[in-house]
C-alpha cells in the first residue's frame, strides 16, 4: 500500500488542474452579487488573497451597504444595487459573476449575467427546484457563457487525493460509500428564525438542499458516477422549522450496485465525513465539509493504515483561481451546469421518495 500512497500524498496540496501559471493569465474580475456573512467572511477574503481573481464589484440591495462594503475590499471596487447591475451599471467593470444570494434568486442575476456576456460561478444548489436550474444551464449555453456550480468539494486538495486513490484502486471496486454533514444552524449560523433558509419559496428545501447536497455530490465526485434512484426519510422536530427539513437520511444507489448512506442535520452537533469502502480498502476524509478544520485523509487496505493530517488550504481561493484557471484557459469547468442539474434532481426524488415512502428513479 505504501507504493501506491506515496505518488499521491507526496504532493497533497498540489494544484493538479493548473497547467499554467496564474500569473500568466489575464485577470479575472468578478461582480459579487450578495454579501451576506458567508460572503464577506469568506468569498471577499479569497478573492483579495487570489493572484488572478479580484473582487470589482460588490452587489447588494442598498447603495449605502453596497459602498460600504465595497469600500471594507482591497482595491479599487465599486458598490451597486441589484436593480444597478440589472440595469447595467458597472459592466464594463467585471468579467464574470459570483452569485451567492439565496437560491431562488440565481436565475434571475444569472440571466442579466448572460445578457452582458458574463461568465458565472453560481452557488450551489443551482436554483431553488430543478426546472428552474435547468433554464439557467440554458441560459447560459445560449448566451455563450461558462457556468460552474459552486462545489467546494472538487477542488478541495483532500477530497481529489481520496479520488485519486479510489481511481488507483486502493480500495478495490468500490461498494459503500457514508457521509454525513451536520451542525445547529440556528446556533451556528442564524439565529433568526425567519431567515432565507427555512424559507422554502427562497431555499428550495432544508437540510438537504443546503448541506445534505455536500455528501450526495461529494459522493458522486469520489465515485465518477451519477445517481440511478434514490430513497429516504426526513423530519423535524423544531419549530423553526415547520416548512422545511431540519434532518435528512437518505440512500442513493450508483452503477454496479454501489450503495451512499448520507446524513445531513440542522439541528445536529457539527460534523462531518465521507468514506468509501470497496472490496480491498477504504478511503476517507474526515472532518469533511467545513472550511475551517485541517482535514485528514485516511486510507486502509489489508492490514495497514495510514492517516495523514493535510494543510488546511483556503477552499473558496481554490475554487476561485480554478474558475479562473480554465475559463482563461479554455478547459473544461468541472462542475458544469449539466452536472449541477443532476443533483437538483436527486434532491427531488429524496422528497418524493420520502412521501411515496418508496424508492424513486432519478431522472
Amino acid at each position: 500500500m505504501r507504493e501506491r500512497l506515496h505518488p499521491v500524498l507526496d504532493g497533497v496540496c498540489e494544484r493538479d488542474w493548473e497547467t499554467e501559471p496564474l500569473e500568466r493569465l489575464e485577470p479575472m474580475r468578478f461582480a459579487v452579487i450578495g454579501v451576506g456573512w458567508f460572503t464577506r467572511g469568506r468569498a471577499l477574503p479569497a478573492l483579495e488573497a487570489s493572484e488572478v481573481c479580484e473582487p470589482s464589484v460588490v452587489v447588494t440591495s442598498s447603495e449605502a451597504k453596497a459602498e460600504r462594503v465595497a469600500s471594507e475590499v482591497d482595491g479599487d471596487a465599486r458598490g451597486i444595487t441589484y436593480d444597478q447591475f440589472h440595469e447595467g451599471v458597472a459592466a464594463d467593470a467585471y468579467d464574470a459573476v459570483y452569485v451567492v444570494t439565496p437560491n431562488a434568486l440565481h436565475l434571475e442575476y444569472v440571466e442579466t449575467a448572460a445578457d452582458f456576456g458574463k461568465h458565472v460561478l453560481c452557488e450551489k444548489p443551482m436554483e431553488r427546484d430543478s426546472a428552474r436550474a435547468a433554464t439557467l444551464r440554458e441560459t447560459c449555453a445560449d448566451a455563450g457563457v461558462e457556468l460552474m456550480v459552486a462545489y467546494r468539494m472538487h477542488t478541495e486538495p483532500t477530497v481529489r487525493r481520496a479520488r485519486e486513490l479510489i481511481e488507483a484502486g486502493v480500495v478495490g471496486e468500490p461498494m459503500e460509500v457514508r457521509g454525513t454533514m451536520s451542525q445547529r444552524l440556528l446556533d451556528r449560523i442564524n439565529a433568526d428564525p425567519d431567515q432565507w433558509r427555512l424559507d422554502p419559496e427562497l431555499a428550495g428545501g432544508g437540510a438537504l438542499f443546503d448541506i445534505g447536497l455536500y455528501p450526495l455530490n461529494t459522493a458522486r465526485f469520489l465515485l465518477d458516477a451519477d445517481p440511478v434512484a434514490v430513497t429516504g426519510r426526513t423530519r423535524s422536530s423544531h419549530d423553526a422549522f415547520d416548512e422545511v427539513d431540519e434532518t435528512v437520511s437518505f440512500t442513493v444507489e450508483f452503477p454496479d450496485d454501489v450503495y451512499a448512506s448520507c446524513f445531513a442535520s440542522h439541528n445536529a452537533r457539527q460534523s462531518s465525513c465521507i468514506y468509501v469502502t470497496g472490496t480491498e480498502g477504504r478511503v476517507g476524509v474526515e472532518p469533511a465539509f467545513f472550511q475551517d478544520q485541517q482535514r485528514t485523509l485516511r486510507v486502509s487496505r489489508g492490514g495497514g493504515r495510514a492517516s495523514v493530517d493535510v494543510t488546511a488550504v483556503d477552499q473558496m481561493l481554490e475554487e476561485f483561481d480554478y474558475f479562473a484557471h480554465q475559463v482563461r484557459t479554455g478547459g473544461p469547468l468541472y462542475a458544469d451546469g449539466s452536472h449541477g442539474l443532476v443533483d437538483m434532481h436527486a434532491m427531488e426524488a429524496v422528497y418524493e421518495a420520502d412521501e411515496r415512502g418508496r424508492w424513486v428513479d432519478v431522472e
